[in-house]
Order: structure tokens, then C-alpha cells, then sequence
């Protein structure tokens, strides 16, 4: 089903049996994190519903960069573990590391139930990578996401 406006800051997005909004000021990257704009030149980061239900419910995280350290779209941040799986993180901005959610060490599963406000992973100040998205853009990349996946447990 093609996404559809769920009113004037997100987009409501539904295919198969995954539904989410994607909020119309954030952009959004191929590796499923989403950016929200803040004052002062600040990002707020953090993984999509989609990416949540992939790694499952959340077990642990960690971050390398201290506030203030230099950071890059691809650098390797941390990670964190899913009960699904355990990924490495990967700065999706440019800029200064501004310091991780402190409200994830008391209750990871913040990221799982609220992705798009709590929850959020860290800041940084400075760019969005140059290669996120809009909430249509990244409508584009679940559709084409999903339709992978669907092919794949065909195959098996």
C-alpha cells in the first residue's frame, strides 16, 4: 500500500504488516536512523521502528566518542544488541559527537518503545549526511526494503 499523509507532520506509512509514521522534519538513511533537527545546529539520532523490529527487543548499547570528539558519516560509533541481533553503529551526520540519551541506561527499551522521541540513540552538532532522506525518500527505501525481504523468504 503506498504511504499516505497521516496529517501535516508525518507520513503514515503501511505495507504488509509493518505500519509507522515517518515525521515530516526528519530525514532518514538507507540504514534505517532517523535525524531530528534541534536548535543549535543539533541532530538528534536514532534508529527507525523499522530497525527496531529487526534487532528485537533491546539488550545493551554502547558509544565510543566522547562529546566533543570529531565524527563522520560511516564511522563506527559503538554498537548495540538486539535480542535478534548485535550491530555496530555508524554516524549518519558530520560534525561533533554531542553525547549519547542518558535515559537509555536506565531503560533500553526506550529505543523499541518510543523510536522517534525518547527513545533516541545520540546528538550531533553539525550536518546530516549527505545521502539521507525525507519521509518519502525513505517510504522509497522501506518499499524496496521490504520487497527484498519478501523475496528472500520465498526462496526459502
Amino acid at each position: 500500500m503506498p504511504p499516505e499523509s497521516a496529517d501535516s507532520d508525518a507520513l503514515l506509512y503501511q505495507r504488509a504488516r509493518f505500519t509507522t509514521r515517518l515525521p515530516a522534519a526528519y530525514r532518514f538513511t538507507a540504514s534505517h536512523f532517523w535525524l531530528a533537527p534541534e536548535e543549535g545546529g543539533l541532530w538528534r539520532i536514532g534508529l527507525t521502528k523499522f530497525a527496531t523490529r529487526m534487532l528485537g527487543e533491546m539488550v545493551d548499547h554502547h558509544f565510543e566518542p566522547a562529546p566533543g570528539a570529531p565524527v563522520a558519516p560511516g564511522q563506527q560509533i559503538g554498537w548495540i544488541e538486539g535480542f535478534k541481533a548485535l550491530t555496530e553503529l555508524y554516524c549518519v551526520a558530520s560534525g561533533t559527537f554531542a553525547g549519547e540519551n542518558p535515559l537509555l541506561n536506565a531503560d533500553i527499551s526506550l529505543i523499541s518503545r518510543d523510536p522517534h522521541g525518547s527513545g533516541w540513540l545520540y546528538r550531533v552538532r553539525g550536518e546530516p549526511d549527505a545521502s539521507a532522506v525525507d519521509a518519502q525518500g525513505y517510504a522509497a527505501i522501506l518499499d524496496a526494503t521490504i520487497d527484498r525481504l519478501s523475496q528472500a523468504e520465498c526462496r526459502t
